[in-house]
């Protein structure tokens, strides 16, 4: 293997993901509502970018100033390409993270994000990167850190070792690690079937493999077949941050921190009574069998007063970027599907509707008698971490924004006429980045260039998948004929024309 992958799997691309968590914008709301002084973001950094889609619609989409490094040059080169297209101020590079720590012109960040990449290094880079933290992590600024964590993945890890030895021993190097993976796959399954007393203790693990089985292999290759995988307590993440004076705030995925949808009222009244708020995060974990956690860090966390807290709440606009018949009143937590609360959830989506921007005050005042603030923002949390629901940034920075994230969509949507692999655009009334297919993406495009109804989208959209040979699939079928496949757009169009179009003008991505 190459020294300079340090272990990494470096022959295949990793996914075009996009990583809401990394969005700073998301920050003040989660913060605020942990009753936390969020700091005002101009600089940030991602460690381990990936393809780049996360920090390069994070750049576009607003003013902050951003940087990032990811080891994998193939990587970074698209990244660097997303980047030149959008022009917004965002510098990246394929450093080492020792190398790019030791660059004489990084400024100090208000943020800095890792997604998934703590469980995937070795020590001596967890080491670099806490360093790194401690020196370019400026007072009151915010880490957001993801990992793999015990004790969910307890059970499994034997498993995964057992696969990534049959990568290393029995798969040909030849083979390309895709056919490698699926070797060991197979070779898994074969072992589960003589039922070893290893399942018998541990009987979800063939539930695992099966779902396992079902992913795609590029993510399976970064997230499970690398030489270091290492899933960590929680308390164990705490230790390592310690040199670097950052003390844990909140969960960065809203619904984790809703107790009534993920803990029985016994376990709620367990963990009331332990003082430590650090081991209680700690024995959440093995209520909830935690398998992966997403958690934003504070150097120099500042408590606020309960006034400054409303009053700052109450500041806080947000957007509906759902169609409202579509929302249905249920999300799922660790216990299951739980149903939200009628009398309190119905009146603010439905003033939410239309997709207005509205502060906490603003719904508050039109809600007076019917919801109360406490009700509000608990309503709002969870509309926030179901997806229905985002922040949205200052008018200001959303003005900066628009050129950049045009931009930067420009060049995205023109990518879609041959991939449907980047299924995300740039928002600059939230921030960040707002999942749109490839078809809505061609229908968006051929709206912008003056197509005015969903059938000439649907014509337009349809004679670009021909000239490619390409068709589309409805319920695992393949349409063959043109009057099929034009009708299937023709449908797809005029959905995108009466839900989806607008929400993407609310989003400032259309006029």
């Amino acid at each position: 293997m190459n020294p300079w992958t340090s272990g990494y799997v470096a022959d295949i691309g990793y996914t075009f993901g996009y990583y809401t968590e990394l969005n700073p914008q998301r920050v003040p709301f989660a913060l605020l509502a942990a009753g936390i002084a969020p700091p005002s973001i101009s600089s940030a950094c991602e460690l381990g970018f990936g393809q780049g889609l996360s920090i390069n619609l994070h750049a576009s989409a607003s003013g902050v100033n951003w940087w990032g490094t990811d080891f994998n040059p193939a990587q970074a080169g698209f990244a660097q390409e997303l980047s030149a297209a959008s022009q917004a101020n965002c510098s990246l590079f394929d450093q080492s993270f020792e190398d790019f720590s030791e660059r004489a012109d990084l400024p100090e960040f208000d943020f800095i994000g890792l997604h998934g990449i703590w469980s995937w290094i070795s020590d001596a880079n967890r080491a670099v990167i806490v360093d790194f933290i401690a020196k370019r992590l400026k007072v009151g600024g915010v880490l957001y850190i993801s990992y793999n964590t015990l004790p969910g993945w307890a059970a499994f890890a034997p498993m995964r070792h057992l696969m990534t030895e049959h990568v290393e021993i029995l798969g040909a190097e030849g083979r390309g690690i895709v056919s490698r993976i699926d070797g060991a796959i197979d070779f898994a399954e074969k072992f589960l079937a003589t039922n070893p007393l290893f399942l018998r203790a541990n009987p979800l693990v063939g539930e695992r493999l099966t779902k396992l089985k079902e992913q795609n292999r590029h993510y399976l290759a970064h997230e499970y077949f690398n030489r270091d995988w290492h899933p960590m307590h929680f308390a164990t993440l705490a230790e390592w941050l310690s040199p670097a004076k950052v003390q844990y705030a909140c969960s960065a995925n809203f619904l984790d921190g809703i107790d009534a949808v993920n803990l029985t009222a016994e376990q709620q009244a367990f963990l009331v009574e332990i003082p430590d708020p650090m081991f209680q995060q700690t024995v959440r974990d093995f209520m909830v069998n935690q398998q992966f956690r997403r958690d934003y860090w504070v150097k120099g966390a500042r408590r606020l007063t309960s006034y400054e807290q409303a009053k700052a709440l109450r500041a806080q606009q947000v957007v509906m970027v759902n169609p409202r018949d579509d929302i249905a009143l249920k999300v799922t937590g660790s216990l299951g599907e739980a149903t939200l609360n009628e009398p309190i959830y119905k009146p603010v989506l439905d003033t939410l509707e239309g997709h207005k921007l509205l502060s906490l005050g603003e719904i508050e005042s039109q809600l007076s008698g019917q919801v109360n603030f406490a009700q509000l923002v608990q309503a709002i949390t969870v509309l926030m971490g179901a997806g229905h629901v985002v922040s949205v940034q200052p008018s200001q920075a959303a003005a900066v924004a628009k050129p950049t994230s045009a931009r930067l969509n420009a060049y995205l949507q023109e990518k879609s006429k041959g991939t449907g692999d980047l299924s995300y655009l740039a928002s600059p009334v939230t921030g960040g980045g707002v999942p749109v297919s490839r078809f809505g993406q061609l229908f968006l495009l051929a709206y912008s260039q003056g197509k005015k109804t969903p059938e000439d989208w649907a014509k337009e959209a349809w004679e670009l998948l021909a000239s490619q040979g390409q068709r589309l699939i409805k319920e695992e079928k393949t349409l063959e004929t043109p009057e099929e496949n034009l009708q299937e757009l023709t449908q797809q169009a005029k959905e995108f024309h009466d839900k989806r179009l607008p929400i993407l003008k609310a989003l400032g991505l259309a006029n």
